[in-house]
């Protein structure tokens, strides 16, 4: 019978085997062998989760600065949800995250991302100071891909099925794992036929993202069939409606369901966990890491001596 660590080192064996080191903004990362936290901070008035809670400019770069404090290594900066609405101009986009990601650019050398589909809204804020463009629309708009190539910026590309911001009602897939896997094969292909290097690419399955409960959770327990397509993979699983399904819980009693599934993730090979609540995240990101001998305990005393402590 294998040991547990071998079993954990299988499960994570093909995970950002492709370009792991990255230079990201001013911040480089070994993703064969740490985890990034993503803080999320979004400036809309209709966010799934906080509600207009960042809306306010000062109030999203204060929530910036606090995700920095906690230990976020990466901020995802939004102006637009992902749910079915009524769509925002390039222009209202640009009113509502460029001032923030200036503002966190200016007084921190953290990742920024923006989430966005729009190529004019990625390249204001790339020339603002944003590292990464995350679109989780799966490349809906293609001209994204060149706005990102003409830059150092990183592109998230994510499984999605629906055009923007539209209804994709009863979500049928014959192998949700299997299908998502072969989309985001053939969007990294197409990423770097349109100039998108491999070491600037980082995919994501999209939890939730037209998908319903089971589905995500499938992609949860088999994840480890998505981090072996060898990129770095990005999940985004925190306070998520498969989360709340499984476990009953509305959105603001989720965390330890969010951690739970985050974790599983990790040991499957995902290396940027997108999150919310970034304190919490930020100690069961370290913990999960040094459970996979990624890093070393920060000290060392409990039976070490010749007295217990």
């Amino acid at each position: 019978m294998p040991s547990a660590s071998a079993a954990l080192s299988s499960l994570a064996e093909g995970a950002a085997r492709r370009a792991p080191v990255r230079r990201i903004g001013a911040r480089t990362f070994d993703f064969s062998s740490s985890v990034a936290v993503m803080a999320v901070v979004n400036r809309t008035p209709d966010s799934f989760y906080d509600r207009g809670r960042t809306f306010g400019l000062e109030s999203a770069v204060d929530a910036c600065e606090a995700a920095v404090a906690a230990g976020a290594d990466w901020i995802d900066i939004g102006g637009v949800p992902f749910a079915p609405g009524p769509p925002l101009s390039a222009e209202d986009e640009l009113d509502r995250v460029l001032p923030v990601v200036t503002a966190v650019r200016e007084r921190s050398d953290v990742v920024i991302s923006v989430d966005t589909f729009l190529p004019a809204v990625a390249r204001a804020c790339i020339a603002a100071g944003a590292d990464v463009i995350n679109d989780t629309t799966g490349l809906y708009h293609p001209e994204i891909v060149p706005v990102v190539a003409d830059s150092a910026a990183t592109l998230v590309i994510t499984h999605s099925l629906a055009a923007p911001r539209t209804v994709y009602p009863r979500p049928r897939y014959d192998d949700v794992v299997r299908e998502v896997a072969a989309f985001l094969e053939h969007r990294v292909d197409r990423a770097m036929t349109g100039g998108m290097p491999e070491e600037r690419l980082v995919i994501d399955p999209g939890h939730d993202l037209n998908k319903n409960t089971l589905h995500s959770l499938e992609l949860t327990r088999r994840l480890a069939e998505i981090t072996a397509i060898g990129l770095p993979t990005l999940v985004a699983v925190s306070n998520k409606d498969f989360v709340g399904e499984s476990i009953d819980a509305p959105k603001s009693e989720r965390l330890e369901g969010s951690l739970a599934a985050m974790v599983l993730c990790i040991a499957q090979g995902a290396r940027i966990v997108r999150m919310h609540n970034v304190a919490e995240a930020v100690a069961a990101v370290r913990m999960t890491e040094a459970i996979l001998g990624f890093r070393e305990p920060a000290v060392l005393r409990h039976n070490t001596g010749d007295a217990n402590e």
